[in-house]
């Protein structure tokens, strides 16, 4: 009997063991995937796993935009100084939102930190883990650095009230973060956004010249992606804003409205918070009978 119950044992163990191996691998954190690319000229894209930022390299240093998070800047600082052997003078700010700009500080020791005047506003009452702006502005801003030109643009209310663009006009590039999806739906239920200023402020960077877009999420685009993420923002606005002055319910809403126009787009759990996110604004800005 006690060789028996030992024999269980073991083999009870080893079971055990089996069964937790797999969980304690799938618990072990997982590597960040970052990268560098080259866009145009000096202008390289960098990655840090679904989020993306851009930097120019110039003969007088560097000038940079979202750090994304503290591990990745201190990452692209490196690579950087290994690459190029350049100091950052500017780390740019495309908008407040923790997830882009969370680690300025690591930049901040040899760089002016550049921002919309909103976002300085919003970093400091909000008390983001980032390095607060030295220089900010209202509407427009140019930066010259060795012969690499970046000019920064308020175009008005969208995802936040601070987004601003950048374009580079010898690359023909422009920078534009989380207002302008590529082939995909607004992120989840529009939170801190601002509509119809989210139409007009696309109208606004449709007239701009560039040939690429550069998003700060997912793949390049160009012109044509920021008409058709227009269209589908007006589309949306449209049915729901019809479907809620006939009186119907959310939850009728959101299965009466389909546009079948964008089915091929992602993520596909973010269209219903798209049309619920879409009521709750223009029900904010109606008044129904």
């Amino acid at each position: 009997m006690r060789v028996r119950r030992g024999l269980s044992l073991g083999l009870l163990g080893i079971a055990l063991v089996l069964l937790v191996a797999p969980w304690a691998r799938a618990q072990q954190p997982q590597a960040p995937v970052r990268e560098i690319t080259k866009l145009a000229g000096e202008v390289y894209r960098f990655r840090n796993n679904n989020h993306y930022s851009v930097f120019a390299v110039t003969p007088a240093g560097v000038i940079t935009t979202d750090p994304i998070d503290a591990a990745a800047a201190r990452w692209l600082k490196g690579e950087i100084t290994t690459r190029f052997n350049q100091p950052i003078r500017y780390v740019v700010y495309s908008h407040d939102h923790a997830d882009h700009i969370s680690g300025g500080e690591v930049f901040a020791d040899t760089a002016l930190v550049v921002a919309h005047a909103h976002a300085k506003a919003a970093i400091i009452g909000e008390k983001r883990l980032t390095a607060v702006p030295g220089v900010t502005f209202s509407d427009a801003l140019t930066i010259e650095l060795g012969g690499t030109v970046v000019e920064l643009t308020y175009v008005g209310k969208n995802h936040s009230d601070n987004s601003i663009v950048m374009r580079f006009p010898r690359e023909r590039l422009l920078f534009a973060v989380d207002f302008i999806p590529v082939n995909s739906y607004a992120f989840r239920d529009f939170p801190d956004a601002y509509m119809p200023d989210w139409i007009e402020s696309l109208r606004r960077v449709e007239a701009m010249d560039f040939d690429v877009l550069v998003p700060g999420h997912g793949p390049l685009g160009t012109k044509a992606n920021v008409i058709m993420f227009r269209e589908y923002l007006q589309d949306l606005r449209d049915e729901v804003q019809r479907y809620a002055r006939e009186g119907k319910s959310l939850d009728e809403i959101k299965r009466l409205v389909t546009l079948p126009k964008y089915a091929a787009w992602n993520p596909k759990d973010w269209f219903p918070l798209n049309v619920e996110g879409m009521y709750r604004l223009v029900q904010a800005n109606r008044r129904g009978n």
